[in-house]
């Protein structure tokens, strides 16, 4: 398809969604305008889809967990939503059972109309302006996100965000994988290259303690199966592994391979964390792509990312955005087969 876009649906306005489709590097990437999303991936050579994702619009709006999504303007969880910066304390809206802020409210750049700035064969930028006082942010924020199809199976995702006041900032791409097509990721090895990761309380916020993953169920250094993880009460993740305390060049974090289909995924960062989110809440009551049921454990998320709730805690890397400066987050999702 190219360049070509294509209307994928419209929004209860009217304003229409609008998909644009990508070729190159071996892959095949569907992108809508709502919520910046990744709505289909395929791999040559593999047929089932790499993502979880509908065939309509309707769908994404009623029963998406942030399927292929861009939350923000500042991705994970704020403990109470509060914070504060510059000697001024601020109160975001509590959008998780009242108690929590997570990913930047109920009305967030994940659920929003984005513009299409820029597009090549293998190739688009989306833009959004997040407006001052949305969800109780401070400063008009600009993000930009750029899906790129490189060599080698290589899904390049590069945000960039500017504010025009203080504010938090910090977002993500929340596509949910499946490397070999089967209603769950228990035949899935992972390894994701991290010493310590951060624990929670029961409203899983970061306790504030930066825990080492030697002898615990976080140990995932070492190729090690999801599916014995999750057995027997083992640990459905959904916490951030610490990668390094700021923001750095681009490395290698993580590995993930079905055992099932031979295709690996190997993720490449410049960011200081990663959430690793094993679907355990999901239960979708319409069909995902090509009809498929996505119920617990369907995909796994590797959200790339700055430490949740971090302008609340010492030692964190800090999520603090200026004008004048450009927050710039980029990953490589590089898919192969054997």
């Amino acid at each position: 398809m190219g360049t070509d876009t294509e209307i994928f649906g419209h929004l209860p306005s009217g304003e229409p969604v609008q998909r644009v489709t990508l070729k190159g590097g071996g892959l095949t990437a569907s992108v809508i305008t709502w919520g910046s999303v990744i709505q289909d991936l395929r791999l040559e050579g593999h047929a089932a889809p790499l993502v979880l994702g509908f065939e309509n619009f309707e769908s994404y709006p009623a029963h998406s967990s942030y399927f292929g999504a861009t939350p923000g303007r500042n991705a994970n969880r704020i403990g109470a939503g509060r914070f504060a910066l510059e000697g001024k304390a601020y109160q975001l809206e509590l959008n998780e059972s009242g108690a929590t802020h997570l990913h930047g409210g109920s009305d967030n750049i994940a659920k929003r109309n984005w513009s299409i700035r820029r597009r090549a064969e293998d190739s688009v930028t989306l833009e959004i302006t997040d407006p001052d006082g949305r969800a109780g942010y401070p400063g008009n924020c600009t993000i930009t996100c750029t899906y790129t199809l490189k060599p080698g199976g290589t899904l390049n995702v590069v945000y960039e965000t500017e504010t025009d006041a203080p504010t938090l900032a910090n977002v993500c791409q929340h596509s949910y994988f499946n490397l070999d097509g089967g209603s769950d990721a228990f035949g899935h090895d992972i390894m994701i290259a991290a010493d310590h990761y951060l624990p929670t309380d029961e409203r899983q916020i970061p306790t504030g303690e930066i825990r080492p993953v030697a002898g615990t169920a976080f140990d995932l250094r070492e190729m090690t199966s999801l599916g014995r993880q999750l057995d027997g009460g083992g640990i459905a993740y959904d916490h951030n592994f610490c990668l390094s305390p700021e923001r750095v060049q681009k490395r290698s974090v993580a590995l993930v391979r079905s055992i099932n289909s031979g295709v690996s995924l190997e993720v490449l960062t410049t960011e200081p964390g990663v959430q690793l989110y094993t679907g355990e809440k999901l239960d979708v009551p319409v069909p995902g792509l090509e009809g498929r049921r996505y119920g617990p454990f369907a995909g796994f998320c590797l959200e790339t990312q700055i430490w949740p709730d971090a302008v609340n805690h010492e030692g964190f890397p800090k999520a603090v955005l200026r004008p004048g400066e450009t927050l710039r987050q980029e990953t490589d999702y590089v898919f192969t087969k054997n």
